[in-house]
């Protein structure tokens, strides 16, 4: 009995010898020498793996970057501090670049938001698109307040406040995660320092827009005519601010009808 267990132990243990000698012949038949920089690219990356650069994780946009496909300052979870480590690493300037973050252009809560109906069923946002309007909510450019953005969010940044999606600025990285997962797309990024944002995404008309939200935008123009920087434009009945032209005067805030101008 002894004997068969040895000569067992020693099948096993040749077997996995041979394997053994397999694969690390293979390892060096199949080797693929890699980019040192991208590998040091690669390690100062913070791992997150969310996309938001584009690419296919950290290692796709590590070869990016090393191949120069892709600039230095990609990464929006690692931002400017980062940027600047692995353009020291491609000897290259890093650039300006500028913190974004998302933001919910609507404020359409229980109290201020219309329903057609009472809702009961799957409480996720991608799902409302197969009843009827869209979901409850009177508005159909409006969120639905079903957290399909909060699931999507690595960071913890957003929440459902009121039932209306809420980012907290502090812990958003400018992934884009929310802003794919939102079926109504009113989720967007904008800069992290932009002092004011239109915070309704309806393209209804005035009358619409009104019976269905009373914190909605009414395409007035007030904004528009209001603003010496000529930053605010109406378009599709909303108004819609130019980060780049805004000075933060406050005039377009102070003049909004409805308060559909919000400061962020």
């Amino acid at each position: 009995m002894i004997v068969g267990i040895l000569t067992a132990v020693g099948v096993v243990g040749a077997i996995g010898l041979l394997i053994g000698l397999f694969l690390g012949a293979a390892g060096l038949r199949f080797h693929v020498e890699t980019d040192p920089k991208e590998e040091a690219v690669l390690r100062l990356l913070p791992g997150n793996n969310c996309g938001g650069c584009g690419f296919a994780g950290c290692s796709g946009l590590a070869a990016a970057i090393a191949k120069g496909e892709a600039p230095v300052n990609a990464c929006p979870v690692g931002g400017e501090a980062v940027g600047e480590k692995i353009a020291a690493v491609m000897g290259v300037e890093a650039g300006e670049s500028r913190r974004m973050t998302a933001f919910v252009a609507c404020q359409g809560t229980c109290d201020k938001a219309g329903t057609s109906y009472d809702y009961t069923g799957i409480e996720d946002c991608q799902m409302l698109s197969f009843v009827p309007g869209g979901g409850p909510k009177s508005c159909s450019y409006g969120c639905l307040g079903y957290g399909s953005c909060v699931k999507a969010c690595p960071f913890a940044a957003i929440h459902i406040v009121d039932g209306v999606a809420l980012v907290d600025k502090q812990a958003c990285k400018a992934c884009g995660k929310c802003v794919a997962a939102c079926p109504r797309k009113l989720i967007r990024l904008i800069p992290y320092d932009a002092k004011y944002a239109v915070a309704c995404s309806s393209k209804d008309k005035g009358p619409v827009t009104m019976k269905a939200c009373s914190a909605g935008c009414i395409g007035c123009s007030l904004c528009k005519r209001n603003c010496p920087a000529d930053a605010v434009a109406v378009e599709e009945n909303r108004a819609v601010i130019d980060p780049e032209k805004c000075t933060a005067c406050g005039q377009c805030f102070s003049k909004c009808p409805k308060k559909v101008i919000v400061e962020h």
